[in-house]
């Protein structure tokens, strides 16, 4: 899987290839997603996403959809190339997780919002509010989704504090789900290469 900074329809691998390319790659992706998978208490967690995971994401897609016509692929391209992070943020999924039926139910209730409440704050920063479901609206007056998609955009100063190595807090400050923690140094460095 060869990264070019940008997913296009005509730099993707066609379905043979990347059959073939999946068969011996597959535990370094789960490893690299792994690396940039950050857990907010027991029942939050955000996939920081790059170029690699939003690759394979639509791979994966058009492997199992079986697309191999251009405007199949074109929709694809579309509709993820948007969650590579650009230079001056991090982009993530972020997934709000119960395993229990009725928990599920009541918890999304209550994490209304939780959403637009989650931040990241480099060291010496004051705090990055996520901007949330720019493709969509994932909530109702009932519940909020299990899966948003969040970006945190930051100032050049909050950008060269994060490549020097700055400590960076992950949080949130719903009432119903305060917690923070601070992101690994793996995970920060890996991070930090999204950064231009």
């Amino acid at each position: 899987m060869q990264l070019t900074g940008k997913i296009t329809a005509d730099n993707l691998m066609t379905l043979e290839a990347y059959s073939k390319w999946r068969k011996e790659h597959k535990s370094e992706l789960l490893s690299h997603r792994k690396l940039r998978t950050v857990h907010l208490g027991d029942h939050i967690s955000l996939q920081f996403e790059s170029e690699m995971t939003m690759r394979y994401q639509i791979q994966e897609m058009l492997r199992v959809e079986k697309i191999f016509e251009e405007e199949g692929i074109a929709q694809e391209v579309e509709s993820y190339a948007p969650l590579v992070p650009d230079g001056t943020n991090w982009k993530a999924t972020l997934l709000i997780e119960y395993p229990d039926v009725n928990e599920r139910k009541r918890e999304l209730a209550r994490l209304i919002g939780v959403e637009d409440r989650m931040f990241v704050e480099p060291e010496g920063y004051e705090r990055v509010y996520a901007i949330a479901d720019e493709d969509l609206d994932r909530e109702n007056e009932e519940k909020t989704s299990a899966v948003h998609f969040v970006r945190f955009e930051f100032s050049p100063g909050m950008c060269a504090a994060i490549k020097a190595g700055a400590a960076v807090k992950l949080g949130c400050d719903h009432t119903h789900y305060p917690a923070h923690v601070l992101i690994e140094p793996e995970t920060l460095a890996s991070l930090a290469g999204d950064i231009a």
